[in-house]
């Protein structure tokens, strides 16, 4: 009997969708209906306030970094979606259209988070939603102060929901003193982009200079953001939880290999992410409602992280260790496309791939 649901589990997967959409005509879904100036905010007596907490401001923010950056980014390759910060603003769009900007909580009935909801909030409550606000207003506040967004000095406020104010932060200052780490490794990008963009060197070594810089601010941000943010994760079912720490874990494994994310890789790499919230009867590779390739997904998600913990750290210490070179992170980011993308893959064998790279070091 498990035999034939088995048979019936696989057959179902195989005739539903593919990968998930995650783009809007090529673009973080409603991008064009975010901000694009920092005149086009709220301004109080000379001070701008940014409300993270409606979608369209927090779109902007991406809007403006990316705008703002782009000068700098020419070593990343030709075509206007080669900017490396692209991957952001669409994690937010796939967390909107996943419902994972709505309020978690047991009996919520706030519509808060949904896209359909007029204007299109995120709620406070939101476990990835606090994740995200350190990977958007602190890398805003860095380049504004940096001077990388807008010339001259600028107030800003951010708004910080009152019941939840501990855990976020409303200013440069505050930021800097809350999370002196992950301010002064974004703020330390954006001091060098000019100076590297500008250097003699080759665009192989800018770019991967920059690629280095940005994910360790990016790994800085998550680190501050899963301690923050703990509190909001037990809100969900346990595979979601589970799903979460995985993807989180993730990241380190794509910033040993300053993983270029620019829109259409991006766009790959986030296409078989979960579409909806995993719910307790949620047990993959085995959800039928999902694709083969959302299956997948979760699964190898979840088999790294639980392989990386038996070992207590040794698997992403041997990936972070073969590492070494330009030449080996190029191989390494094909190599994680392998085992993110191809469900044929041999995962067991990635300890031997590791190890081997390891010793060319």
């Amino acid at each position: 009997m498990d035999f034939i649901r088995t048979v019936v589990a696989f057959t179902l997967l195989a005739v539903l969708g593919q990968a998930a959409v995650v783009t809007e005509n090529g673009l973080p879904f409603h991008w064009d209906k975010a901000p694009n100036e920092l005149s086009k905010l709220d301004t109080v007596d000379g001070v701008i306030q940014v409300k993270p907490w409606d979608y369209l401001q927090r779109m902007a923010l991406y809007k403006l970094l990316i705008n703002s950056t782009d000068p700098y980014m020419s070593s990343m390759g030709p075509g206007e979606k080669q900017n490396p910060l692209w991957s952001l603003p669409l994690q937010l769009g796939w967390k909107l259209r996943s419902g994972r900007l709505t309020d978690p909580s047991s009996g919520s009935s706030s519509t808060c988070g949904l896209e359909s909801s007029e204007p299109v909030c995120i709620s406070p409550q939101s476990w990835y939603a606090c994740v995200n606000y350190y990977l958007s207003v602190l890398p805003f506040l860095a380049a504004v102060q940096t001077g990388v967004i807008g010339k001259g000095e600028i107030q800003l406020k951010i708004e910080v929901p009152a019941d939840v104010a501990q855990d976020y932060c409303s200013s440069y200052t505050d930021c800097s003193t809350k999370h002196p780490d992950a301010m002064t490794k974004w703020e330390n990008l954006f001091q060098s982009l000019k100076d590297i963009s500008h250097s003699d060197e080759t665009d192989l070594i800018k770019k991967d200079k920059i690629l280095g810089l940005l994910w360790a601010a990016e790994e800085a941000s998550l680190q501050t953001a899963s301690s923050a943010c703990s509190e909001r994760q037990k809100l969900y079912s346990s595979p979601e939880v589970r799903f979460g720490q995985s993807w989180l874990s993730s990241a380190a494994y794509v910033a040993a290999v300053n993983f270029h994310a620019n829109i259409e890789r991006s766009e790959k790499f986030m296409a078989p992410l979960p579409s909806r919230v995993l719910q307790e009867s949620d047990k993959p590779p085995h959800i039928a409602d999902l694709s083969a390739e959302e299956n997948h997904t979760l699964y190898i998600f979840g088999w790294m992280h639980s392989v990386n913990q038996l070992l207590s750290g040794s698997l992403l210490n041997l990936w972070r260790s073969a590492m070494c070179s330009l030449q080996a992170r190029e191989k390494g980011q094909s190599l994680l496309q392998d085992l993110i993308l191809d469900p044929k893959f041999p995962g067991f064998s990635l300890m031997g791939i590791l190890t081997e790279m390891t010793t060319s070091c």
